[in-house]
């Protein structure tokens, strides 16, 4: 298990459950050092006093709020601990809402929190069977790297996760970005929302990161002195271009339908493969019935196949 990041309590009424958070995600991206490109040398980033050009230890570094250009308050980790703060150590839930009432833009940070012993374990589960069965959600308050934060709870595979929100007053507008009226035509949204139709998926947990793929196989074709893999060959469009909104809606949804195999024809499979060009195989069906029969059996599973539940924020 990940080292937690945080010890307390979640608050819910007088109900006291000791907990751990626990990072509920990992970061994969490849990271590269600054270097000397003449020596290979690392190239580091020094901490150093503006008034008297000192490199700073680490153990002389405070935290300073700046009233003024000339005026800095130091305010010290002991101070800021002894914050008359109710949510210091603890997670305090204020309220139970609808899942769909919360805008994922203020979704921030995940984080799963953990029984802390064995005396948690059953104000834990029932926490969790009251979110599952009053499918709801817990907005809570707790305090998080020197400042108090809202925060989401709901249940995910038998765990609670807590979900860092932004306040409402850190979302900004976006009415100055909207474009102004245009006029569209019904024909144009309906192959619109045909196309949405077209490219459905029950869930996007199939995706995959195709460029640290690529990077990884650049990485270890340098290291190992082999040939540097081929760039891929993609399609090129031209920005800023005018184009036939109805007819680029039409090619959009019968290249999606050709990708799915959905006209019972010749059918194109793309193997995606990373750092490699993408290479096409033709599917030829041995004839239009066996075609026929397959289409139709492909609707029929469909049709049985159970609607996908709706997601909670996460």
């Amino acid at each position: 298990m990940p080292r937690p990041l945080w010890t307390g309590a979640i608050s819910f009424g007088l109900v006291t459950i000791p907990v751990k958070i626990i990072s509920a995600t990992e970061d994969h991206a490849i990271r590269f050092h600054q270097v000397h490109l003449k020596d290979m040398g690392r190239v580091r980033t020094r901490k150093v006093c503006e008034l008297d050009d000192e490199v700073v230890p680490q153990e002389e570094i405070g935290k300073g709020y700046e009233l003024t250009k000339d005026q800095m308050v130091p305010i010290s980790d002991e101070e800021l601990d002894e914050m008359p703060l109710p949510t210091a150590k603890a997670i305090e839930i204020a309220a139970f809402i609808s899942a769909d009432s919360i805008d994922p833009i203020r979704i921030s940070d995940s984080y799963y929190l953990a029984v802390d012993g064995q005396v948690a374990a059953k104000p834990y589960t029932l926490l969790r069977k009251a979110l599952e069965r009053s499918d709801k959600v817990a907005v809570a308050k707790f305090a998080w790297h020197g400042r108090e934060r809202l925060g989401l709870l709901r249940v995910r595979e038998g765990a609670i996760v807590l979900h860092s929100l932004r306040w409402p007053d850190e979302i900004r507008s976006p009415r100055s970005l909207t474009p102004k009226a245009i006029d569209l035509d019904d024909d144009e949204i309906e192959r619109a929302v045909q196309l949405t139709d077209t490219m459905a998926m029950d869930d996007a947990s199939g995706f995959r990161d195709q460029y640290r793929d690529a990077l990884e196989e650049l990485i270890e074709a340098k290291s190992g002195g082999k040939k540097i893999p081929e760039p891929v060959e993609g399609e090129e469009r031209e920005s800023g271009k005018v184009v036939d909104l109805m007819a680029a809606l039409n090619a959009s949804v019968e290249a999606a339908r050709e990708a799915r195999g959905e006209h019972g024809e010749d059918a194109t499979v793309h193997e995606m493969r990373p750092g490699k060009k993408t290479t096409a195989k033709k599917m030829t069906a041995p004839d239009k019935k066996t075609a026929a029969k397959k289409a139709a059996a492909a609707k029929k599973s469909a049709a049985r196949k159970p609607a996908a539940k709706k997601r909670s924020a996460s």
